[in-house]
């Protein structure tokens, strides 16, 4: 019986240090990076494919911003293990109903939240060094934040599920961060967002 092909786990540190990189260019060696060594090209694996999955996962990251100014300043830990159960327990529901393994979209979605805080963290740092760079709005988590998680989360779902061909290639990490590196230059996003955006995608291919 042939075996099954080991993928290679996608490392945040590498993923990050190759975001910093692009971005430390202003993108300009975003192409070079990309197809520097293509994985093969089979209907099964294609970067488009993926390209979803990074892309939702960057639109969540993005709103880790909001939720620190949310915070920021106020007694809401940037931990939250009570609210965090209550979003990976929906996520285990909703993967079910997709015919998604429960457990699976869990772990990606708990990297999810840990690059979140990853983010948030950094943004404290920042603003305690920095008072002037604080944010001049708080902005609501009940009614602004967390509906616009949970559409995310509704698409993260439907394109994890959309995605599974290329899940369960041996092309799936590369692939994978072509797309992070796409989508964290078309977001802007700095060293920090970077690196957190490398520390959401792990379990993706996994």
């Amino acid at each position: 019986m042939p075996k099954t092909p080991v993928r290679p786990a996608l490392s945040p540190r590498l993923l990050a240090a190759g975001l910093a990189a692009v971005l430390a260019l202003g993108g300009a060696a975003l192409p070079a990076t990309a197809s520097a060594a293509p994985p093969p090209r089979t209907a099964a694996a294609t970067p488009h494919a993926l390209t979803g999955v990074a892309s939702l996962a960057a639109d969540r990251l993005a709103l880790a911003d909001k939720v620190a100014a949310a915070k920021y300043g106020t007694s809401a830990p940037i931990d939250d293990p009570a609210r965090e159960r209550q979003v990976l327990d929906d996520v285990a529901r909703r993967a079910a109903a997709l015919g998604l393994d429960p457990a699976w979209a869990q772990a990606v979605f708990r990297d999810q939240m840990e690059a979140n805080k990853q983010v948030q963290r950094g943004l404290y740092a920042r603003w305690d060094a920095h008072p002037e760079e604080r944010p001049a709005e708080r902005p609501d988590l009940a009614k602004e934040v967390r509906p616009a998680l949970d559409r995310i989360t509704a698409a993260l779902l439907d394109a994890l599920r959309a995605s599974a061909p290329a899940r369960t290639s041996p092309a799936c990490t590369p692939l994978l961060t072509s797309a992070a590196l796409r989508a964290a230059h078309t977001h802007g996003f700095d060293t920090l967002h970077a690196g957190a955006l490398a520390r959401a995608l792990p379990s993706v291919c996994a």
